[in-house]
């Protein structure tokens, strides 16, 4: 008896359709709104005078509020929620990148890294290096987060060097970081569209360079026509070599295909010992360095988890479905089923804050659209992947985003958004293929059928 009863709370949860989202939307609301009036009204600090971490705890606390279930049971599913993989995963890798960010600073490699590119580089090629070097970084290492990082303290040297703005700096890195977890062959985020979608690494890689590539160009363009009147302060820019060979070690330990944790691990043990063979660490201020770096990661990982929770229950009052549903009564052309199932990706990315999740989420709900219109599972990945990479160079709640604004000693993510082109011109690119229908397989243009496995479900 207990069991039917479960069943029919458990149904009854599903038919609130957009309501569902009303948490997520309250936290916007309490956030950013309280932000942006702080901001209007001239507030030193606007955005921390309303705290992040309380606009999701009243979400959150909405959110258990909220539907038919037993408290107990709802509370027990987002618990549920929070424990996924993936997200586990992700928090192993911005612990370990606090780590190596930690130790390299209190090493020195920072300030050595930043006084070589000083000293080698022009000014107004600062800002578009700091980008490319964030893009092969990316791409080597198959994640943007463990990518900022790593360059993250540089560009904040270098910005403080040289007068430039900290955000426009933390912008090149963080749009560096997305266009190579967007290519890179060993990242999740691209792992998973392939696999969800059905295609072979090298089809999608092809398409989404197509793509990518002329966005960062436009982007490096763009950053050295901003920065071309930067000068850089006369000064003594000593630099030593030794300190920066962790951050040449991890670039060749990526190139290699080792795990980013196992890079960061190896990054952070390097700078350790030269700091000790130098005299700028000892074991004391190693260990402190270790695990300061790791805590400046605590509050990041604190807002994806608490975000995740909400998302699960969202989820399981029918948020996602009613917008999968919503598609398949709306959508009437193939260009109209791209540009849903890229806004159904930014959609729910930007709330759960994690690419390799949102990708899972999505593509199940895009799939039958994407064969209902002949998308091929090419382009299907590289719509999937693209968009799931634009939102978290946009997005104030991104984890990539906050932890570049912690690292920067920003007070809000839109002193980075605001510079974030890399992202906006991919965007404009991916939407003027979906558009011109530019990048066409020759198997959509003549028509195939894709997607077989759907048939034997239905």
């Amino acid at each position: 008896m207990s069991n039917k009863k479960d069943s029919v709370s458990i149904q009854a949860e599903k038919n609130y359709g957009f309501a569902a989202f009303a948490p997520l939307f309250i936290f916007i609301a309490i956030y950013v709104g309280c932000g942006f009036f702080f901001t209007a009204i001239g507030t030193p600090d606007p955005f921390k005078q309303v705290p992040r971490n309380f606009a999701l705890i009243v979400a959150i606390i909405v959110a258990l509020l909220m539907g038919k279930r037993k408290f107990s049971v709802k509370f027990d599913s987002c618990c549920e929620k929070m424990a996924s993989p993936g997200l586990m995963t992700m928090f192993m890798v911005l612990i370990f990148a606090g780590i190596f960010a930690g130790t390299t600073k209190a090493m020195g490699a920072v300030s050595s890294t930043t006084n070589l590119g000083l000293s080698l580089l022009p000014p107004s090629f600062l800002v578009p290096s700091l980008f490319l070097i964030s893009a092969v970084l990316a791409t080597v290492m198959g994640t943007h987060m463990g990518t900022i990082a790593a360059i993250g303290p540089v560009a904040v040297g270098l910005a403080q060097a040289t007068g430039l703005d900290t955000g426009l700096a933390m912008a090149a890195v963080v749009g560096g970081g997305m266009f190579g977890d967007n290519l890179s062959i060993i990242s999740d985020t691209t792992i998973v569209a392939t696999r969800s979608a059905g295609c072979q690494m090298k089809d999608k890689f092809r398409m989404n360079f197509a793509i990518a590539v002329p966005a960062a160009i436009v982007t490096m363009i763009v950053y050295g026509v901003m920065t071309s009147g930067a000068v850089v302060a006369a000064g003594d820019y000593a630099y030593e070599l030794i300190k920066i060979v962790p951050y040449v070690a991890v670039l060749v330990l990526a190139v290699a295909g080792m795990d980013v944790i196992i890079v960061l691990i190896a990054g952070t043990l390097l700078s350790g010992v030269i700091g000790m063979v130098t005299g700028t660490l000892t074991i004391v201020t190693f260990s402190q360095a270790v695990a300061s770096g790791a805590a400046s990661m605590l509050d990041t990982i604190f807002i994806a988890l608490m975000l995740k929770a909400i998302v699960g229950l969202v989820e399981d009052m029918g948020g996602l479905h009613s917008l999968a549903v919503m598609a398949h009564k709306n959508i009437k052309s193939r260009r109209g089923a791209q540009y849903f199932m890229g806004l159904l990706v930014g959609i729910i990315d930007f709330f759960v804050g994690n690419n390799t999740v949102c990708i899972l989420l999505s593509a199940p709900l895009c799939k039958p659209i994407a064969k209902k219109f002949r998308v091929a599972p090419e382009r299907f990945a590289s719509i999937l992947d693209i968009f799931a990479c634009i939102i978290p160079g946009l997005s104030p709640i991104g984890t990539g985003m906050l932890m570049a604004t912690s690292l920067a000693g920003l007070d809000s993510p839109f002193e980075i958004i605001k510079y974030s082109f890399y992202v906006v011109f991919l965007l404009i690119a991916v939407c003027a293929t979906i558009q011109f229908n530019l990048l066409r397989t020759k198997e959509e243009i003549a028509g195939n059928e894709f997607y077989p496995e759907l048939e034997e479900v239905a």
